[in-house]
């Protein structure tokens, strides 16, 4: 493992220095470029040039016209576009719909450097400056909205983007397989109307005739005219996403067929470990250093991933369509040669702000039978209660940690990715929380119960209250008993799809015996992909085919957000409100078990919170977790 000071080319100038004429490959992209391995971009680009291709990188071009998708000129086999390492929806706009003016993944954090719906917009520009050159599109905003999906921001159905960005390819999942295999099929004179069986991709066709072992779902125009229909294909889509039993899947639109190839081989512990370890530059483009650099680095620049995947089964996160359900991680190895690299970079202090995945505490496949079968389509291994198969041993995730924080140059190692409490807990060897009290936190831990109402949670696919409440008990026993102050810091949801008014409020009484206000808040937000959103448009669990109440009105979203922090002054009028439409004036007053007292109380707290602190944008490992 490597250090390189080179980046990709993003100029003539670059390409001259190199002596390229022509690029094999050009990745067209709505992040700034940060050569680093928590970027598809990155990963991508480097991947391909370990195997041959000379690559280059577009970044947050201009949209407004055609030059600057022309400054590195015609590429010999494609453009490869992505919107970046989120939804550019969600980039650009709040849960509220309203436009962010920050930006963690731009020049000094400074929003507008991205259109709306940036593959369809980057895709036209491409096609206008080379007519005729191959577009494969990927990253999040490919892979989540590969089929008919529901889109907030405009309220209603759309069509598979590969329909609407017209490209000829798409790219889904976790791409260094498939972009291999397709680039080289390309390098040897496949046209790329041709490449139509390469797993982890979606094609457009004019039939079915040449497809075998499919399975077909309610067609576009079904899904727009019926939500049953639309729960009906989302809940297909969910269960055929693992790359050992997960079948073809074809959807009509019009007179063609959307064909998603079935999902691409998850990667070997010898191929992840060669895709982490390429020469990364591991810091953003020096371009940027005059705008003040890319905030999104601070987070991630010295932080490890060590596998990848998730099988919580977290009903609001759209891991199961992207990394999937099946766990690939790297070897011992490759991260602690990672963790020696970072001791030799100019600003290392000595401390890793991470070693995880989507959920640090899950190294590795929840059960044997994933081996060879996959992932079970029918039963989550962690919900409603942990499956009878599933192994939980953290020995291994902890002797590495133990490895690791023993390297010299290092401080301390944190654990910032989340752990989940659920698996935790049923660990009969309390050794792993006790070392994680000891050395891998720094006065809180965050974790994610999410609400508290049985009925909220089971619609999110959590585990029950009392689950929490007992993992709650055991962390401040050990902190305790070494004798230390660390807290708890939860991330809660409001206004997820099972939620009322009446379990909005539950929530706030709960807060109010914590003793301190969360900040972590967020508004539940229907991204594409997730099992939430589905239930959110159509009002209906997928997976049962159960009636779900869901709020939607601005009003009632608004209040249920405001319970949650009842406590702020300007939150007083709605929480008021909502106290008094459910009929829950007994908590209006100066009770032990009241939320507000009768009237605001005037003084130096009337106007703004002092002690709030604002967030701006996007917080990345919370959001990376929920949309990745």
């Amino acid at each position: 493992m490597r250090l390189n000071k080179k980046f990709l080319p993003v100029s003539k100038e670059d390409l001259k220095a190199r002596n390229i004429d022509q690029l094999d490959f050009v990745i067209i992209t709505g992040d700034a470029y940060v050569d680093h391995p928590s970027f598809g971009t990155a990963i991508i680009g480097r991947v391909l040039e370990h195997e041959g291709f000379n690559v280059g990188i577009i970044a947050q071009p201009d949209w407004h016209s055609v030059d600057d998708f022309k400054k590195l000129g015609k590429p010999k086999y494609g453009f490869l576009i992505n919107s970046g390492n989120m939804d550019s929806l969600v980039s650009n706009y709040t849960v509220s719909k309203k436009k962010r003016h920050y930006d963690v993944f731009s020049p000094g954090g400074k929003g507008g450097h991205r259109p709306d719906r940036a593959l369809i917009v980057y895709c036209n520009r491409a096609r206008e400056a080379y007519n005729g050159v191959p577009i494969i599109i990927g990253g999040l905003e490919a892979s989540l909205r590969r089929f008919a999906h529901y889109d907030y921001w405009d309220d209603k159905i759309r069509r598979s983007i590969l329909v609407d960005c017209k490209a000829d390819l798409l790219i889904y999942g976790m791409g260094e397989k498939t972009i291999i295999q397709i680039a080289n099929l390309l390098r040897y004179g496949m046209d790329i109307k041709n490449i139509t069986n390469v797993r982890g991709t979606v094609y457009i066709s004019n039939s079915l005739e040449n497809i075998e072992d499919y399975i077909e779902v309610p067609s576009f125009e079904e899904c727009v005219n019926s939500k049953k229909a639309y729960a009906d294909s989302f809940k297909i889509q969910y269960y055929e996403q693992d790359s050992i039993n997960g079948r073809t899947i074809v959807q009509k639109h019009g007179n063609r067929y959307i064909v998603q190839n079935r999902p691409q081989e998850a990667l070997t512990q010898s191929e992840m470990d060669t895709v982490y370890g390429l020469a990364y530059a591991r810091n953003y483009h020096p371009m940027y250093e005059k705008d003040g650099g890319i905030p999104a680095i601070n987070e991630i620049k010295f932080s490890i991933t060590s596998h990848r995947g998730c099988y919580g089964g977290c009903s609001f996160c759209a891991l199961n369509f992207h990394q999937g359900r099946s766990i690939q991680n790297r070897s011992q190895e490759s991260i602690i040669n990672e963790a020696k690299l970072l001791t030799t970079l100019d600003d290392f202090k000595g401390y890793i702000h991470d070693i995880g995945g989507p959920t640090a505490n899950f190294r590795h496949r929840a059960c044997d039978h994933q081996k060879k079968h996959g992932v079970c389509k029918n039963r989550q291994c962690l919900f409603p209660t942990p499956c009878k198969n599933l192994k939980v041993d953290h020995s291994e995730y902890l002797d590495l940690l133990r490895k690791v924080r023993k390297l010299p140059g290092i401080k301390k190692v944190f654990i910032r990715s989340g752990i989940r409490f659920d698996y935790l807990i049923q660990d009969k060897n309390d050794t792993f929380l006790r070392e994680l009290c000891e050395h891998h936190i720094s006065g809180q831990l965050k974790v994610a119960p999410e609400h508290i109402n049985d009925k909220v949670l089971e619609a999110m696919g959590k585990p029950k209250n009392d689950v929490y409440e007992k993992f709650q008990k055991k962390y401040e026993a050990m902190n305790k008993k070494l004798c230390k102050k660390q807290f708890l810091v939860p991330y809660l949801i409001s206004s997820h799809p099972g939620s009322d008014l009446d379990a909005a409020i539950e929530l706030a009484l709960y807060i109010k015996t914590m003793g301190h206000n969360p900040e972590q808040v967020q508004d539940f937000y229907p991204t594409p992909g997730s099992l939430s959103t589905a239930m959110y448009y159509t009002g209906i669990n997928p997976l049962t085919g159960e009636k779900i109440y869901v709020p939607k009105t601005p009003e009632e979203k608004s209040m249920q957000r405001a319970l949650l922090q009842f406590s702020k002054p300007e939150n007083y009028s709605l929480v008021k409100k909502a106290l008094i439409k459910a009929g829950r004036e007994d908590l209006i007053g100066f009770g032990k078990n009241c939320l507000i007292p009768p009237r605001p109380i005037k003084g130096k707290n009337t106007g703004k919170n002092k002690n709030n602190t604002k967030h701006k944008g996007i917080k990345g490992k919370r959001h990376t977790k929920t949309l990745k």
